[in-house]
């Protein structure tokens, strides 16, 4: 039996199947900030004995708000909780030698030559971007976007809000685009980096070349100056800067993680060519991993996305409506109900029928209850028969889309690994496993901080994705759904 062994500054290590084993080093803490639509965290991590291990340290609420008619993002909010989160793991003496920023894609921030921001920082879910997607479209056809990015259809994508700002005039003294995460990054570092794996969600990078289409942004007349380098995660941004290094009592890196959290989460999944993914979060992304983009016109016509991942291997997946689901029917009902509560509800139901999940009017709906009634035809459908119904849908949605997968990609799959917030819910995962007839694996509740910081260990370790998520497979228990 061969040993490698490995020596670095750090310590020693021993390679064995490409896992890594830590021995007799001190604990090297990587932090994880992993921000979603709803709400953020950050969660600490380090590998011991081959294993990586989690600790959630700090959890705020998220979430847009109305300004001027606008839905908007509260950047100073933003900024305020990563900072006091950073704070936190100085209070409990964990101090990490690097930290990484995810958060959902497409939504971004315009900044002066100053690096002011140019605001407000529109939300995705916001309605501007009606007009916009017809009035691109005479201009650039679905198709040639698609035969160029390989990234599905959505009025909300980056290309038609950018659309929006240069009709408003707002581009006029934007001197940089930086991504969400990228942003925050740069209020920790005072250095601008876009990501790659993010930057693809934007519509405007060419799947081929993996780097921004000049072709597209020439003909749409958006600033070409807006478009800086893009790097692949892994990649240094900077250490703090020295006024957060007194705030903050410590200094650390930052480094790109793929800073589209589904990105990370894929990168977390042990998945092999015969697996699907389903990150299961505010939405559900579903989808394979391909070593080359699918740009077909069955692809397009069943709007699947090419989005970048971890070593440059694509996102094959859709788009579809999640968690946002029931967060919205909770939230109607004042959070009255845990969603435990909802989930029994639901399972006591005898209502089968299904509505459409990509139909506008669940985009934003003022109640999501109404707009289930109004889609499934039963406007007095009580609230168990309403969270049946979403249940049903979801699942009825994993089922095709799969189908999908397998005939546009001309794979045969045998398993489904479910990951997020999402796979904690029995009773989706339950349907799940009935409708597809697939082997549906559940384990990585956290698989976008796990990504996260699987990245950090990658970086700071030089090991391949493929070592990461060895590490990752020795690190959790993945359970079949029975």
């Amino acid at each position: 039996m061969l040993f490698l062994k490995k020596l670095l500054n750090i310590g020693k290590f021993l390679l064995y199947n490409e896992v890594v084993f830590i021995r007799g080093v001190s604990v090297i803490y990587h932090l994880a900030i992993d921000i979603g639509a709803s709400s953020g965290r950050h969660i600490l991590g380090c590998v011991d004995n081959g294993k990586l291990f989690l600790e959630e340290v700090y959890r705020f609420d998220n979430g847009t708000k109305e300004k001027d008619g606008s839905l908007i993002w509260d950047l100073e909010a933003l900024v305020f909780h990563v900072k006091a989160g950073i704070k936190k793991c100085h209070d409990l003496g964990k101090l990490p030698k690097t930290v990484a920023i995810d958060t959902w894609g497409v939504d971004y921030v315009l900044l002066d030559r100053h690096g002011n921001e140019i605001l407000p920082a529109v939300a995705y879910r916001d309605r501007r971007t009606g007009k916009a997607v017809e009035e691109v479209s005479k201009i650039l056809s679905q198709q040639e976007l698609y035969s160029a990015t390989g990234i599905q259809k959505q009025a909300f994508n980056t290309v038609y809000q950018l659309w929006c700002d240069k009709t408003d005039g707002k581009l006029e003294n934007a001197e940089h685009l930086l991504m969400i995460p990228e942003y925050l990054s740069f209020k920790l570092t005072g250095v601008m980096k876009n990501e790659y794996t993010n930057a693809t969600t934007t519509g405007l990078v060419n799947a081929e070349t993996k780097d921004w289409d000049t072709n597209l942004i020439k003909k749409l007349g958006f600033p070409e100056k807006l478009f800086k380098p893009l790097y692949t995660p892994c990649t240094a941004v900077g250490m703090f800067e020295e006024e957060l290094q007194k705030e903050f009592g410590f200094n650390c890196e930052v480094i790109l993680c793929p800073s589209h959290d589904t990105a990370s989460a894929v990168a977390a999944c042990p998945i092999d060519d015969r697996s699907v993914y389903i990150s299961s979060g505010t939405w559900s992304l579903i989808g394979t991993e391909n070593s080359f983009p699918v740009l077909s016109e069955k692809a397009l016509r069943a709007n699947f996305t090419n989005e970048g991942g971890a070593e440059y291997r694509y996102r094959f997946l859709k788009n579809i409506p999640g968690m946002w689901l029931f967060q919205s029917i909770r939230k109607e009902i004042n959070k009255s109900m845990t969603y435990d509560e909802m989930m029994h509800l639901a399972m006591g139901s005898s209502f089968s029928e299904t509505v459409d999940l990509n139909a506008p009017e669940l985009t934003a709906p003022k109640s999501m209850i109404n707009a289930i009634r109004s889609l499934s035809g039963k406007n007095a459908l009580p609230l168990a028969d309403v969270l049946a119904c979403a249940y049903s849908s979801l699942a009825l949605s994993y089922k095709k889309a799969i189908e999908e997968i397998e005939a546009i990609s001309n794979k045969k799959t045998t398993s489904v690994f479910l990951v997020g917030g999402g796979s904690r819910d029995a009773y989706l995962n339950r349907l799940t496993a009935s409708l597809t007839g697939k082997k549906v694996l559940t384990g990585l509740t956290e698989a976008t901080a796990t990504g996260n910081l699987i990245s950090q260990v990658m970086y700071t370790y030089k090991l391949s994705l493929s070592q990461g998520r060895e590490i990752i497979k020795n690190s959790f228990e993945i359970k079949e759904i029975d």
